[in-house]
């Protein structure tokens, strides 16, 4: 792409184990699709199934970093091309030669009920074993780091748990870090992996295990099944947890997430040590004391001025972004992930749909400027144009969306 900058490694890259041989920037043979076939399958809840799949090819599959997800090229039922979904990667990395991810049937919502499921995760439950698939990936940046010594809280709800237990994975075969996993669900009946986690957290001394049921059937209060009932509350995780500096990986559905976060600012939990897979706007999660005011959220709409000569640059000059004209251009914080993200911190709304740099959803114009990827695009935007989901700037940029 014109005027842009792709760096060898990714922004705030993993630490990746010496095992693996840097998969956040894969050789251009690795970026394409691969067929994939469906070796085993496994009902782990009435809503959640297991896959487990390997290259049609015979290789070993691609190394991936606990926390990271695929991209799967499935056909659309209606004839008119190929869906896009992406599923995080539940299994140990340890494996060489197959993967299984853990697919939600997403269903109806109650209120519609003659609305379809969804075709993507329909397709998956109904696959036969021998079916191949297209998939590219690994992806992603919400990964476990490997050289941090501090206590790990793993807090998901519902399927978000499947990357969580990746990781958990990890920490039980390579560390003694105190590792406390902490999954929220419906009840038993929709509880996937609760088998694995618990065997995983026997293997060795320092995991704790906390399962909270917000409405427990009968059969869960006769089997002693949860730990705690309704929602995790700040005193849950206060009783939980001791004094001490964690490392929090978080993910699951928006309300879940936006609950938790708060209730984990609260304990005084920095926002740098939480680390979160939430495909939705990221000040969702914002605490009301993190939020922009809406003086500091109002950008006109006027043009701004003429950008300097590049002959001319002061290196030392603060790098600044200008979305859709604004007259006050938006300073580029210290630690800020994306293009996208700023965009949202100051109140605006570009589109987006898989904040993955997968979808082209957020495609933009770049009028001036340079900017890098932290996430390879799966496709490629064209000449002028900018992913801003996986994008930071490298020079002060003006920028319009639709």
């Amino acid at each position: 792409m014109e005027g842009a900058t792709v760096p060898s490694v990714a922004a705030r890259p993993p630490i990746i184990p010496s095992y693996l041989t840097d998969p956040m920037n894969p050789e251009p043979t690795e970026t394409s699709f691969s067929n994939y076939k469906i070796v085993a399958k496994r009902r782990e809840s009435e809503t959640i199934m297991s896959l487990e799949l390997t290259p049609v090819c015979g290789s070993a599959i691609r190394p991936f970093i606990p926390g990271q997800f695929i991209v799967m090229r499935l056909p659309d039922p209606s004839g008119s091309g190929n869906l896009l979904r992406h599923y995080s990667i539940s299994s140990s990395c340890r494996l060489t030669h197959r993967f299984r991810i853990s697919v939600k049937r997403e269903m109806p919502p109650p209120h519609l009920p003659d609305a379809p499921e969804g075709v993507g995760s329909s397709y998956l439950h109904n696959a036969e074993i021998g079916t191949v698939v297209s998939l590219h990936g690994p992806r992603g940046e919400f990964c476990l780091d490997r050289t941090s010594l501090r206590p790990v809280v793993l807090l998901s709800g519902g399927v978000g748990l499947t990357p969580v237990v990746s990781m958990l994975h990890e920490l039980a075969s390579d560390t003694e870090r105190p590792v406390f996993f902490v999954h929220a669900c419906e009840n038993g009946r929709v509880h996937a992996l609760r088998d694995e986690v618990l065997a995983l957290a026997s293997s060795r001394s320092g995991i704790r295990i906390h399962f909270c049921y917000r409405v427990p059937t009968d059969a869960d209060e006769a089997a002693g099944a949860y730990d705690s009932k309704g929602l995790i509350t700040k005193e849950t995780l206060q009783a939980l947890l001791p004094l001490d500096d964690y490392d929090v990986y978080m993910c699951g559905p928006a309300g879940f997430m936006q609950a938790n976060y708060s209730l984990l600012r609260g304990l005084g939990i920095p926002k740098q040590r939480i680390h979160y897979e939430f495909f939705g706007p990221a000040t969702v999660l914002a605490t009301d004391d993190e939020r922009p005011s809406p003086a500091e959220t109002t950008i006109p709409n006027t043009r701004p001025s003429p950008a300097p000569d590049p002959a001319q640059k002061d290196e030392s000059a603060e790098v600044t972004v200008s979305f859709n004209g604004s007259a006050a251009p938006i300073p580029w914080p210290d630690g800020a992930r994306s293009l996208l993200e700023l965009a949202e911190s100051v109140g605006l709304e570009p589109p987006f749909s898989c904040r993955a740099g997968v979808c082209s959803t957020c495609t933009s114009r770049l009028l001036s400027g340079e900017i890098e990827y932290f996430e390879e695009p799966l496709t490629p935007p064209g000449p002028g144009e900018v992913l801003l989901c996986c994008s930071r700037p490298v020079t002060s940029l003006e920028i319009a969306f639709p």
